[in-house]
């Protein structure tokens, strides 16, 4: 078991199941604070924790509040987080600072996966992977979760890249980094809102036991790094890719014209996307999130059951 680092803050329920061995299932915070309209952020995260329970493991929403990397959250503190106007988006490289002016943050995918892997947390269940960017080639912009998925032995559940990013050749970068990347139940990539990318599973599982016996194979080779676990949306709540596609072209060039860039981009097309689709996409990356919580759940059991 590994102990979990000293400047961090577990709550009871967290502290006691990492304590006995029992199986945590790690959330991030910027899907609450930044990823969708309030009340609907904090239900979202409060029936995410639920499905986990449910699913025979431990939720443990991780942020930064009052500059305390916390590991599990109340319902006041995930308030806090949904409402509060100056909770900063906080990817890896901004964990010192927001860290230092005890200021409140929200972690991306690549700083909830370091804070849980010094907690000792092995699975972490998302809606969507960072990436590549469309037009990288010029804008060098390229998700931290890649280079966090490289290093950090965590497994990440998520439905896929984020379909306003350039899919392929976030592949590509992730088999660069020596990242497995495998598809539960199919033989195709997702893309986010949508079951098919147009692009190969690179491997293929179908039950959480043989991701779990993945997870415990490579780290106990020694090879470092994470495995992102890719769960295709259900069908009954996808968005087909040839009609999601236009809306997020339109966004992603009004982007362009407004000029924003860097973390900023992100929430920006998941927002105007959601106003296209007439709130369809929210609909879809709930239940995506929904679907993740209990492959989550689980995997933890699963790979807990092994080590």
């Amino acid at each position: 078991m590994t102990t979990p680092h000293p400047s961090l803050q577990l709550t009871t329920e967290v502290a006691e199941a990492l304590a006995d061995g029992r199986p945590v299932v790690a959330l991030e915070s910027t899907i609450i604070s930044h990823g969708m309209p309030y009340p609907r952020n904090v239900e979202m995260a409060l029936e995410v924790e639920q499905i986990i329970r449910d699913g025979g493991a431990v939720p443990a929403t991780i942020a930064v509040l009052d500059g305390i990397p916390r590991i599990g959250l109340t319902r006041d503190e995930l308030e806090t987080l949904a409402t509060h106007p100056d909770v900063a988006k906080v990817s890896l490289r901004d964990l010192p600072y927001v860290i230092a002016r005890k200021e409140h943050g929200a972690t991306t995918v690549a700083s909830t996966m370091r804070l849980a892997a010094l907690a000792g947390i092995r699975v972490f269940v998302t809606g969507g992977l960072g990436g590549v960017h469309r037009g990288a080639e010029t804008s060098f912009d390229i998700s931290a979760d890649l280079t966090e998925l490289g290093q950090t032995d965590v497994a990440v559940v998520s439905a896929g890249v984020k379909s306003i990013l350039d899919i392929g050749l976030t592949l590509e970068s992730l088999e660069t980094l020596g990242v497995p990347v495998v598809v539960v139940g199919s033989d195709e990539f997702p893309s986010f809102y949508s079951r098919e990318s147009g692009h190969t599973a690179p491997m293929r599982v179908d039950s959480a036991q043989d991701l779990a016996a993945m997870m415990q194979a490579k780290w106990s080779l020694g090879l470092a790094g994470g495995i992102a676990v890719t769960n295709p949306v259900p069908v009954e709540d996808e968005i087909p890719a040839e009609e999601i596609s236009g809306l997020i072209d339109q966004a992603v060039a009004e982007c362009a014209e407004r000029g924003i860039h860097g973390k900023d981009i992100t929430p920006f097309l998941l927002g105007r996307i959601v106003e296209l689709s007439g709130g369809a996409s929210l609909e879809t990356n709930i239940a995506l999130v929904r679907h993740n919580a209990r492959l989550g759940a689980a995997l933890a059991v699963a790979y807990q059951a092994l080590v």
